[in-house]
């Protein structure tokens, strides 16, 4: 089982439409695919029509009194399941902070599911927090979506120095170009800045486009309603790559 996480300091950068797109690509390839949201506003719940809240919420979670599978719901699609959010989750830190090595406590409750899923996709909140240490531990890969702008690049930096400087080397920080305007001079600039002082930088790159935008009113992944679209086919190349570059 692989655990890759969406994760990004910036809000508004593609994480959530990320995360569903590509938990959908792996799973109509047949691997068996779940993804938690832990996010407390519920997008990727949303995406997949399902009610963001558990029984007993985070607090019973982080105490034990709940498995992680007990909290699985099915999608409406083959080999793709949720575990939902829950408000509470903006307590996460909270909870966390009281236990015992608490950035452990994620992979904890992973483990478990390890011989149940190929592919664990984690919908992370936008912040640099507990939880976020918490994610780091238990993820294989980190995926970081970049919109290529100034304010977004310099939260790239941000990450790269944070997994620096709380010794993190083994962390595999991969980030992607998310919602490019291809008609914008300064974005086709600053990724080809990028692709050249980030190796580790995915090649396929996610439009700003309106079919994406969609998500939210048909609340589905964009392959199930716009198969045929650039943006489905580019959510289709930048899993290729992912996968290319993971060894299950």
């Amino acid at each position: 089982m692989k655990v890759l996480a969406l994760y990004s300091i910036k809000g508004g950068v593609g994480k959530t439409s990320s995360a569903v797109n590509l938990a959908f690509n792996a799973a109509q390839a047949g691997y068996r695919t779940l993804v938690w949201d832990l996010d407390p506003q519920g997008a990727s719940s949303y995406y997949f029509r399902i009610k963001p809240k558990i029984k007993g919420g985070s607090k019973d979670l982080m105490a034990g009194k709940r498995d992680l599978d007990e909290l699985i719901k099915g999608t409406d699609f083959d080999n793709l399941d949720l575990i939902p959010a829950d408000f509470s989750f903006r307590n996460l830190d909270l909870l966390l902070d009281d236990k015992k090595k608490p950035t452990r406590q994620l992979k904890k409750r992973l483990k478990p599911m390890a011989n149940e899923y190929d592919f664990v996709f984690l919908d992370c909140p936008p912040n640099i927090s507990l939880l976020s240490e918490a994610v780091f531990e238990a993820a294989d890969l980190l995926l970081s979506p970049i919109i290529p702008t100034t304010l977004s690049l310099r939260t790239l930096a941000q990450l790269t120095k944070f997994i620096e400087d709380h010794d993190l080397s083994k962390q595999n920080l991969m980030p992607f170009f998310s919602m490019v305007d291809g008609r914008k001079k300064l974005h086709k600039d600053i990724m080809q800045q990028v692709l050249a002082d980030y190796p580790a930088m995915l090649h396929a790159a996610i439009p700003y486009a309106s079919d994406i935008e969609r998500m939210g009113l048909e609340r589905k992944p964009l392959a199930a309603y716009s198969g045929k679209s650039r943006s489905a086919g580019a959510y289709h190349e930048l899993w290729r790559e992912i996968l290319a570059r993971t060894v299950l």
